[in-house]
This record gives structure tokens, sequence and C-alpha cells, in this order.
């Protein structure tokens, strides 16, 4: 199996996240001896807990770069001192840092980025099994610009928090245009992520249309009427 994280934080090394990370646990579950893992992270400071994280595993890359619109070898990331130590909210958006950081004093760094694509044509030779984007800020413009024609990805895991209601609309109605269905939370153990699995369920179709109308906390209720939920 293929997994590729984008946006791994520290993985399952976090303490300000009590040492967990959905998506993290989810490949150590599902882990067998031919699994491939790759594991993107923007921070310089997060891949030494990530190298400590996926010690045990065997075809596992952790690359640091950042997923951007466009190839850039000088792209700049920001960062609030308050999010320390590990600055999960690591972002090219600096309103999208100051929004969750409004009174923290904003530092940044530069690093080399890829555009989602290139970095499938780089990186993937095979078919994607289950990919997770958490790239804070940027999720909607990655995934829209995704090539599915290309690239065959079986599972999607999103983070929906920082999308709008057109955001949120304009992505299920395209990943529905490429052939997925929408089957509820994705792998985040906070059950901040979708999930879009690459299948013509009619009924989940259906139901996701109105799934952008819907406070997050009615979601658990129209999940449990959506079928082919993930099994853990």
């Amino acid at each position: 199996m293929i997994f590729v994280h984008l946006g791994a934080g520290a993985g399952d090394k976090d303490e300000g996240a009590l040492f967990r990370c959905g998506f993290t646990e989810f490949i150590k579950k599902k882990y067998s001896s031919d699994s491939k893992i790759f594991v993107v992270e923007s921070n310089p400071l997060n891949i030494k807990k990530l190298n400590f994280c996926y010690k045990d595993f065997k075809n596992v890359q952790i690359i640091n770069t950042a997923i951007s619109k466009n190839n850039s070898n000088k792209l700049k990331m920001y960062y609030a001192e308050d999010d320390a130590p590990h600055f999960q909210v690591c972002s090219s958006d600096i309103k999208h840092v100051k929004k969750h950081y409004p009174k923290s004093k904003i530092k940044n760094f530069d690093i080399k980025s890829i555009s989602i694509n290139d970095f499938f044509k780089k990186y993937i030779h095979d078919n994607i099994d289950y990919l997770s984007i958490d790239i804070e800020g940027s999720d909607y413009e990655t995934i829209m610009s995704i090539n599915f024609e290309k690239y065959n990805i079986r599972n999607i895991s999103i983070e929906y928090l920082h999308l709008n209601k057109l955001e949120k609309k304009n992505l299920i109605n395209h990943l529905i245009k490429k052939g997925y269905s929408y089957c509820g939370f994705g792998y985040d153990h906070n059950n901040f992520d979708y999930l879009f699995r690459k299948k013509k369920i009619f009924w989940n179709i259906l139901l996701s249309k109105v799934l952008h109308q819907l406070k997050e906390k009615y979601y658990p209720f129209l999940n449990f009427f959506i079928l082919d939920k993930e099994k853990l």
C-alpha cells in the first residue's frame, strides 16, 4: 500500500496533541512489509521527530518541503512563537497563522516548495491508496489542482476546518465529478477531515450535496447515514 501524508507535523510525537496523529496511527495500523510511506513536512524543526516516529518502519521517505501552487526555491513560511515547540500552524499564508495566534510574534523561514502534481511525478510511481492533506490553509488549492486523470488515488482525507461554504461546495462537486464519494470523517483523530473514496456511492453523493450547508456539530448525524465508512 502507498500512503502519502502532506503536512505531517511531528507525527505522533507532539506532546501538545497528546502524542496523537490520526493518520500516523492509521498508517502504523495498516502498515505491511510491502507498504511505502511518503511523509511531507515543511517545518524543518519537526523532521527529527518524524524520523523518530518512523524509526521502526521500512520504506519511509520523510521529505522536508512545502506543497504549494508553484515550484519555488525560496517559499516563505510563517509560524507563531506561541505555537512552540512543534509549530503545527505553519503556513505560507501569514493571515492563516495570525488568525490562530493574533497576539503572538510571527516568525518566518524559507523552504523549497513543489506543486502537488510535480511531487507525485517525482516521488510516486504507483497508485496511491491513502492520501492525507493537512497543509494549513493550502488544502483547497492543492486538492483542486490535482491531475486526477493522471494520478489514481483511492482514498483522500482532507482537513475541512479552514474551508468556507463555497470552498466546501466546490470541493465536493469537484471530487464527485472525478469519481469520488463522500464517506464520512477522515483519519484525523479529532474528526477534522472529510474522507472521499474513489467509488460511485449514489446515496453518499446525494447526502454530501448538503454537507456544505451544515454546521460542523451536525456532521456526526449526517455521517450516521453514510455508507461504506472506513473500518479501522
